[in-house]
């Protein structure tokens, strides 16, 4: 079994930064990808980033040059870093990792979600 554990959602003012970080464990032989999608209240989940194994990234336009995602692929964690935050980017993030268990079955995992609250 595999599981996300997302961390660092919270409340913060226009302008200011967060970082959400995700761990990923149980029986995982590779992790192909891993990334942040957001949901927003009547809004669909949306991709805000993603980072391959070789290390290749992509980003939403609304987030690019303001958000960065990074990976160590020893502890198997990805890290969001979110400077510059605006109220639209108020929403329920979720981690996602598609990824190789021992046994080479191919999952798409996802966090419980966590939140991110933008507002003065």
């Amino acid at each position: 079994q595999v599981q996300l554990v997302e961390s660092g959602g919270g409340l913060v003012q226009p302008g200011g930064s967060l970082r959400l970080s995700c761990a990923a464990s149980g029986s995982i032989f590779k992790i192909n990808a891993m990334g942040w999608y957001r949901q927003a209240p009547g809004k669909e989940r949306e991709l805000v980033t993603a980072i391959t194994s070789g290390g290749s990234t992509n980003y939403a336009d609304s987030v690019k040059g303001r958000f960065t995602i990074s990976a160590d692929k020893a502890k198997n964690t990805v890290t969001l870093q979110m400077n510059s935050l605006k109220p639209e980017d108020t929403a329920v993030y979720y981690c996602n990792a598609g990824l190789y268990t021992r046994f080479y079955n191919y999952f798409e995992v996802w966090g419980q979600g966590t939140l991110v609250t933008v507002s003065s």
